[in-house]
């Protein structure tokens, strides 16, 4: 892998016409070894968000011996890297053959269940492979309310009274029992955890079983960019999230039992920034040679606010316009269909023009994974850079929340 200090030394040492990825493994390991010195328990980082190998071993490098996977894939992509880290396999709806490769295959021995057929499909695993149900924990995943990106518990996640009832039977049929619950992704106000926790201490006392762990899952958010035209959203910072969720833990007197985590947006956002070109400009629009079908389908689905750092190309010599004064640009991508439109503009110097570079920070979750083939077009070239974005000269524009008119 090609190394520079920086991601304007990339654009103007490679002048690429493919979006590159920008990878800072030293930013990868401050954050993910940030988190773990926080949190009071095991760190399972959330593989969906980011598993790409160089990520995986990076985090192995960094100390993390714990992985949240949900498939097959997932389960050989850490095992490839990290032969002895623990997986969880935290899916709450799995096909039965899944179940039997975890089990027999990967020696997994802690995963979720939503639904009483899931506990059906995993005891018929445990009793064709002669497996001790006791040498299993089964957290029984509830559902969960609050504001955040993604909100997970519209797909997953039993009721409680459902979830008293699925404690009760595994409890009966010999497994170890946990609680966890998820309370969505990039989270935007900061007491889903504690409502979280007051469901878990109703199932709990509800269940009259005795509990093995406490899984709280994930959401922790990972700091963007912020659009000056709106009010910025008051989240408080990682530190004091987790002081609060420490003490909401306590209070809920859960803080006696094993406890994880599943950390995935917190811990990779900021390991990875985007290069991208400037293919054309058309008047107020850009069109970039990546896009919603590509790394940019979070920032889309999502309204993710982006921080971008303009490249101009040296060798474009004359530019109308000022520099100083920056104004929103409709984003295209590359694709040729009407749908691959950015949901917000982007912000930058009205100078920007077809062949100038773009980069966009603070994008390791979830563009790679999220990424296809479709067109052909599918970014894959990944380079090394030293310096963090956030070190680099401030963004000269975000990814705007407003929409724009065409």
């Amino acid at each position: 892998m090609q190394r520079f200090e920086t991601a304007r030394d990339v654009a103007l040492n490679m002048r690429p016409d493919e979006s590159v990825y920008c990878f800072r493994p030293e930013v990868l390991k401050a954050d993910a070894r940030g988190f773990m010195g926080l949190f009071p328990g095991k760190t399972a980082y959330a593989v969906k968000t980011n598993g790409e190998p160089l990520v995986l071993k990076t985090l192995a490098e960094a100390g993390v011996t714990a992985f949240d996977v949900a498939s097959p894939a997932e389960f050989a992509a850490v095992r490839a890297v990290a032969p002895s880290a623990e997986m969880l396999y935290m899916h709450p709806v799995k096909a039965q053959a899944d179940i039997r490769l975890a089990l027999e295959g990967y020696g997994i021995r802690k995963i979720a269940v939503d639904h009483e057929d899931e506990v059906t499909k995993l005891t018929r695993v445990v009793r064709a492979l002669d497996i001790d149900p006791g040498r299993l924990t089964v957290f029984v995943r509830i559902q969960t309310k609050g504001q955040a990106t993604y909100e997970l518990s519209k797909k997953f996640g039993a009721g409680p009274a459902q979830a008293v009832q699925l404690l009760q039977r595994l409890h009966r049929n010999g497994y170890k029992v946990g609680i966890c619950f998820h309370v969505g992704s990039q989270i935007e106000e900061p007491y889903v955890y504690e409502r979280a926790l007051a469901s878990a201490d109703w199932v709990r006392g509800r269940a009259g079983v005795p509990l093995a762990a406490l899984d709280i899952g994930g959401g922790f958010p990972a700091e963007y960019g912020h659009d000056p035209n709106r009010r910025k959203s008051e989240m408080p910072s990682l530190e004091e999230l987790m002081a609060r969720v420490r003490a909401d833990i306590a209070e809920w007197g859960f803080d006696t039992l094993p406890l994880v985590a599943e950390p995935g947006r917190v811990i990779v956002a900021r390991a990875f920034s985007l290069i991208v070109r400037v293919l054309l400009r058309k008047g107020r629009r850009l069109y970039i040679n990546d896009g919603i079908w590509a790394s940019l389908s979070d920032s889309w689905t999502g309204k993710i606010t982006l921080p971008a750092r303009f490249i101009p190309d040296p060798a474009i010599r004359s530019r109308s316009g000022s520099a100083e004064n920056i104004v929103p640009f409709r984003v295209c991508g590359a694709t040729c269909d009407s749908v691959d439109i950015l949901s917000r503009p982007f912000w930058l110097p009205e100078t920007v023009d077809t062949g100038d570079w773009i980069e966009i920070g603070h994008i390791g979750a979830y563009s790679m994974a999220l990424r296809t083939r479709f067109n052909g077009f599918y970014p894959d070239t990944f380079v090394e850079v030293e310096r963090p974005f956030d070190e680099g000269a401030a963004p000269e524009g975000m990814a705007s929340l407003e929409t724009m008119a065409d």
